[in-house]
């Protein structure tokens, strides 16, 4: 049943009805054929009552009403009141003396929610806010997806991070810069998109996991883009806002640091000339009077050739006060990305090591930001490998904001060609001790502010959805999605919890496909990187697209991604004792461990060490006979999966199968290709026969 038609909104236009599971991602709601636990549903939902109102309980109810629809065909009765009759309850804790003393209120956080069964007749969902209200929603609705008993439903959630946020890499030309789903959603033809159901929809995804905070554009901020903070875009922009407000998502914007000049027609942007700063407290203004709840820029600066602070001997901390002290009288924030380091490095030089990079440069400068400066920090020091060390910048600031940014776009992990679930990855790196308080100071501890009392904290990520008909390209990146907004609300929750749930509300509850999408899933993070990049070395792909192996494709260029390949062993020495130093930044164990060869896990070996092709792993393999092993057996798993997905033929709709099956297909012939480069360039080097006597060009 297309919930669609009944509510005066309509598929995407570019969507038609046989992509429609395609389009709808996890909130499926599809209709529940069980009639015993279809029972059970209506006996909670016959009446809905809201007791307060406003544009995210509207958001809540309206979801509430199209899921039920779709499930039962049937709609609640809706009232503003308490009756005696069952029903579902929708209220706040401003609300307490219509609520059964049973429910915690004095639990309850700003965002958090309690859902609780009473009496066998009504469930209740009372939020702190209205966010609360929605969140809570989306929880009971996920429950029903995945058919769990209502009956004894005594639930209390309170997220565990402040900003849960996406970054939008989207341009406005329509392009999505690392976009490997379509183009932009947001933007066509140099102007916004008419299309604000698609974004609606969109906000409906983010806000179902839990996202609540989103900048719509590109970090790289071109011409056009550069005037989205003045009078010619901001009408457009607030469209854009008050849909994902009715959602509970603060809309952000990147800005230009030069904006002063490529706009304001001035002859500088240096952050301490008193003109520069009274001309950005007159853009935050005029914003603000357009968007009051407006949450502030996001920042790339001085990296990659952007504009910055350096270019007046200015630090970053002079660079983002400047934005702050004018975003402040608004409570707004800067999100300054501490992805800084030297692009134009000389390959000859073995000194400097870009891993070093955000460490050098921000440490010096902890505590010296202002209250409302966040900085963002990649989850390792290079740039969302298959397999690197967590950024030692985490957890080195103990006196400034910071959130921890992940890509959910597969930009080095398949670029949503190829099958790779990102959130057993993040689970390692969330559940990393730091040890910079000891024992115990897990990188989860720090992000989420706990640790260092941060007065802003949080995670964000960059976003891997597009105009295709699935948003993500392949069906199965939907859950990387889902599974970024579900761990960041919650980084206790297990890698196989946030699977069980996105397969069941995704394809259904039947249990072959539940079973076989989950164990797909599991293993697809090891099976990318056993056929890639190995034992954390990482960097060997094309230059510029960065898709497919190229193994010197950056070994002679200026971006300071090497491997140091040479007859004699392979990895990078970053060690204290005679490499970059770049061991020294990690809190001891960490840094004792990774200094030493024996101690170094085998995993990040080549991250941290040249070693040896000869070197035995804790495995007892030989570092050359890994490469080997690993590369072939990867194929043989991406054969796997491709058996595995074929047996849920009639299982799963004919497009996602078929859209699936396609990638696959695609991603075997691929990892051969890896396989076969990766193999004979380290046979060539190294000399050493495999000795299986497998094929090797």
């Amino acid at each position: 049943m297309r919930f669609y038609d009944h509510y005066n909104t309509s598929l995407n236009d570019d969507i038609d009805l046989e992509h429609e599971s395609s389009y709808n991602a996890w909130l499926q709601y599809a209709w529940i054929g069980d009639l015993e636990y279809k029972k059970q549903i209506e006996r909670y939902t016959n009446e809905l009552v809201t007791l307060e109102q406003s544009s995210i309980i509207h958001s809540a109810t309206t979801e509430l009403n199209q899921a039920l629809f779709s499930m039962l065909n049937s709609q609640p009765r809706v009232s503003m009141s308490l009756s005696s009759t069952t029903g579902l309850v929708l209220a706040t804790t401003k609300q307490e003396r219509q609520l059964p003393s049973t429910i915690r209120l004095e639990d309850i956080e700003d965002e958090g929610y309690a859902i609780k069964t009473h009496d066998n007749q009504t469930i209740y969902i009372v939020g702190r806010s209205d966010k609360g209200i929605l969140y809570g929603t989306f929880h009971l609705l996920r429950l029903i997806q995945m058919k769990k008993d209502l009956d004894n439903l005594d639930i209390l959630e309170n997220p565990a991070n402040q900003f849960r946020m996406i970054n939008q890499w989207d341009n406005v030309d329509s392009s999505v810069e690392r976009g490997y789903s379509g183009n932009s959603i947001f933007y066509r033809d140099n102007q916004f998109s008419s299309n604000l159901t698609r974004i609606k929809d969109y906000a409906r995804l983010l806000s179902s996991t839990g996202v609540n905070a989103i900048s719509i554009n590109n970090v790289n901020v071109h011409q056009i883009e550069t005037n989205f903070i003045t009078s010619e875009f901001l009408p457009d922009v607030k469209k854009v806002a008050s849909i994902f407000r009715a959602y509970g998502i603060t809309t952000f914007l990147a800005i230009n640091y030069a904006s002063p000049i490529g706009i304001g027609n001035m002859e500088t942007a240096d952050p301490l000339n008193p003109s520069v700063q009274q001309w950005w407290k007159e853009a935050v203004k005029e914003i603000y009077e357009s968007i009051p709840d407006f949450g502030g820029f996001i920042v790339k600066a001085d990296s990659e050739n952007r504009p910055g602070p350096f270019t007046y001997n200015r630090n970053h901390a002079d660079g983002a006060n400047l934005l702050a002290k004018a975003l402040e009288p608004y409570n707004g924030v800067v999100i300054w990305r501490c992805f800084v380091y030297n692009c134009k490095q000389d390959w000859r030089d073995r000194e400097t090591d870009r891993a070093r990079a955000a460490y050098d440069h921000f440490t010096p400068l902890d505590g010296k930001f202002n209250d409302n400066v966040i900085l963002q920090i990649k989850n390792g020091p290079m740039d969302f490998q298959v397999r690197e060390p967590v950024s030692p910048l985490i957890g080195a600031l103990k006196d400034t904001n910071q959130i921890l940014e992940f890509q959910i776009a597969q930009e080095y992990t398949g670029q949503q060609r190829h099958l790779c679930y990102l959130i057993p990855q993040w689970k390692e790196v969330l559940d990393f001790d730091t040890y910079a308080k000891g024992k115990g100071t897990e990188v989860k501890t720090i992000v989420n502010g706990s640790l260092y009392n941060n007065k802003y904290s949080g995670i964000s990520a960059v976003s891997n959805i597009g105009n295709d008909y699935n948003w993500t390209g392949h069906t199965l990146a939907q859950a990387n999605l889902y599974g970024f907004g579900r761990l960041i609300w919650n980084p206790d929750l297990s890698a196989d919890e946030i699977t069980d749930e996105w397969v069941r509300m995704t394809f259904g509850n039947e249990s072959q496909t539940v079973e076989v999408v989950s164990h797909m899933l599991s293993q697809s993070w090891e099976i990318y990187e056993n056929y890639t990049s190995p034992l954390g070395v990482g960097w060997m792909i094309n230059p510029g697209h960065h898709y497919g192996p190229n193994i010197e494709g950056y070994e002679y260029s200026a971006w300071g991604t090497y491997h140091f390949s040479d007859r004699d062993g392979t990895g990078v020495n970053r060690t204290l004792k005679n490499g970059t130093g770049y061991t020294g930044q990690y809190f001891s164990p960490n840094k004792e461990i990774y200094e030493s060869i024996e101690r170094c896990p085998d995993e990040l070996l080549l991250f941290f060490h040249h070693v040896p092709y000869s070197h035995q792993l804790k495995s007892g393999e030989t570092v050359i006979q890994h490469i080997y092993n690993t590369h072939f057996e990867g194929v043989e798993q991406v054969e796997r999966l491709a058996a595995d997905w074929r047996e849920l033929e009639g299982k799963v709709d004919k497009v996602r199968f078929n859209d699936v099956l396609s990638k696959l297909e695609e991603q075997l012939e691929h990892s051969k290709e890896w396989r076969d480069i990766i193999n004979t360039y380290y046979y060539r080097k190294s000399g050493i026969d495999d000795r299986f006597k497998r094929k090797i060009y």
